[in-house]
């Protein structure tokens, strides 16, 4: 089979494409037919090296896939030969045609949703969902700021949260970024390129500022977003580039908690209770994955390089 290997870290062009052998499923493990997989920017800081979690060398990226069951383990009982599903872990990585999984990283794929969208749905809906519910606990009736909410993750925290009955403030900063924030329900739409911006929020909120942020660069924006929340307001640290000078007392002074997270601390209770809330969202049609970009499997550096563009649009795919 044909899959990217990784032989040393670096910059998206150590990914190569090699013809390597076609795992065989035992146990618990099943053999996906990858049919799209899709590209996060974990997998960006995971292919330098710099990251806790960094795989051990030769290894082929990739968590998120869609496809089809090809050959099961002894031991499988929740899947069949056959079966549409969706990755939220690989053994052996999903930029390949095929990969070998266990069968507590598969959800269900309903048949109303492609392969293509398929490989957009478990690190962006898992970690928003997890971000909003599992962290912040944010409920109907609150007012939450998304930023970055044209991406994979902010369109999914932006579903999330309109279906729970939040009112959402979502940031981007391409026009037909901030067309895509609308489209799906934002009740105000900013520029987060625009200074300005915050102000924009405060008016919003009549001066109480948001209860809960989502924040997606937050060596960027961590302390200003003390200006724009609410007492006793919550921050969910999902994303993040660099350091920060950082003053505590703008913490202290709204009484407000910041949570960091990552989807890999996830326990399994917590992941199971996430792909329930998946594939009912999926099925009842308000989660709705959004193709920004598509890539062939040897275009997977490329891919690399349009993930950690400033301007997002949706999830980026490599069509298999």
């Amino acid at each position: 089979m044909k899959a990217i290997v990784v032989r040393e870290f670096g910059e998206p062009e150590v990914m190569n494409i090699e013809d390597v052998p076609t795992p065989e499923p035992t146990g618990t493990q099943l053999l996906i037919r990858i049919m799209a997989a899709g590209i996060n920017p974990v997998d960006t800081y995971l292919r330098t090296g710099i990251h806790a979690h960094a795989p051990k060398l030769p290894y082929t990226p990739g968590k998120d896939a869609a496809g089809i069951v090809e050959a099961i383990g002894e031991n499988v009982a929740k899947f069949k030969i056959g079966d549409r599903i969706y990755t939220a872990d690989s053994i052996t990585g999903t930029y390949a045609e095929y990969s070998l999984c266990e069968e507590n990283q598969l959800g269900r794929l309903p048949d109303n949703i492609s392969f293509e969208q398929g490989a957009g749905i478990w690190t962006p809906y898992a970690t928003s969902y997890r971000g909003l519910f599992q962290k912040a606990k944010a409920k109907a009736g609150e007012t939450v700021l998304v930023h970055g909410a044209s991406g994979g993750v902010g369109l999914a925290a932006l579903q999330w949260a309109k279906n729970a009955g939040l009112i959402v403030v979502g940031t981007a900063s391409s026009e037909e970024g901030k067309r895509l924030v609308k489209d799906h329900g934002a009740d105000l739409v900013a520029d987060h390129t625009d200074d300005a911006h915050f102000d924009e929020i405060k008016e919003f909120t009549a001066g109480k500022g948001v209860d809960v942020i989502i924040e997606m660069l937050a060596n960027v924006n961590l302390q200003k977003d003390f200006d724009v929340l609410a007492m006793f307001g919550r921050i969910t640290v999902i994303g993040n580039r660099g350091s920060l000078e950082f003053t505590p007392r703008a913490a202290m002074t709204k009484d407000a908690t910041v949570y960091g997270m990552s989807l890999f601390n996830s326990p399994q209770p917590e992941r199971d209770a996430i792909h329930a809330a998946i594939f009912d969202g999926l099925s009842d049609g308000f989660l709705i994955p959004v193709i920004g970009k598509t890539f062939r499997l040897q275009e997977a550096p490329l891919a690399h390089h349009a993930v950690i563009a400033k301007k997002a649009y949706g999830k980026i795919i490599l069509n298999i």
